[in-house]
């Protein structure tokens, strides 16, 4: 009799294993991907609309949320944006790692080529949201531009690359800075001419002004 009631309800759960009261439970997502959600809505409308004309209401129906599910994770529209742009620069810091990744430790020289070429892609393709997320809203945060995770991992290259003989590098920090905003500004000035961008020409004019940055002093 036993046996036969297992099987009785073997045979009503569904081809995943669950049963029927497994099944009529609503399956609710783990904050971490409310989140996204939420901010991946946001992305999308301020892109599309701008930041002005986006409301809370606007991200949460985008997110296919309830209002009071978006002031769970965000305390208001400007502490959103200010997660999205962490979010921008960690996802930026991430493609230049995995770019330079792909060279060999000691390889200096073409660590520096897949940073610049690196850094130029990913600006070129996100540069909507980047315009929008750190144009539109600017907090008063004068550092933004040269304390960062993309400026610090390129001192530890400069650095690494200087102990090991390859170049001369006085201050790699303030070094850093410079070579961040050399390639911001020429991205920026590629974007303002308002045709899509020479990216190759790019890459091969600014990996040659910051190998003269750092071409090696001896004596």
């Amino acid at each position: 009799m036993a046996g036969r009631v297992r099987r009785a309800a073997d045979s009503l759960r569904d081809p995943d294993g669950q049963s029927p009261s497994a099944m009529a439970r609503p399956r609710t997502k783990a904050p971490q991907a409310r989140r996204a959600d939420l901010m991946a809505a946001a992305e999308h409308l301020f892109v599309a609309k701008g930041i002005a004309a986006t409301s809370v209401d606007d991200i949460a129906a985008g997110a296919q949320v309830a209002k009071g599910t978006f002031y769970l994770y965000f305390a208001s529209k400007e502490a959103m944006l200010a997660a999205l742009q962490e979010r921008f620069v960690e996802g930026f810091f991430a493609r230049l790692e995995q770019a330079m990744a792909r060279h060999r430790p000691d390889n200096w020289k073409a660590r520096l080529r897949a940073w610049v070429k690196a850094g130029l892609d990913t600006y070129f393709d996100q540069v909507a949201l980047h315009d929008v997320i750190f144009h539109e809203f600017r907090p008063e945060n004068r550092r933004e531009m040269s304390d960062n995770v993309v400026v610090r991992q390129l001192a530890v290259m400069l650095q690494s690359g200087a102990q090991a003989g390859v170049w001369t590098v006085d201050d790699p920090h303030r070094v850093a800075v410079m070579l961040f905003n050399a390639l911001h500004g020429l991205a920026d000035d590629a974007v303002s001419a308002g045709e899509p961008p020479d990216r190759a020409y790019l890459v091969q004019i600014l990996t040659h002004f910051c190998e003269r940055a750092l071409e090696r002093r001896d004596g």
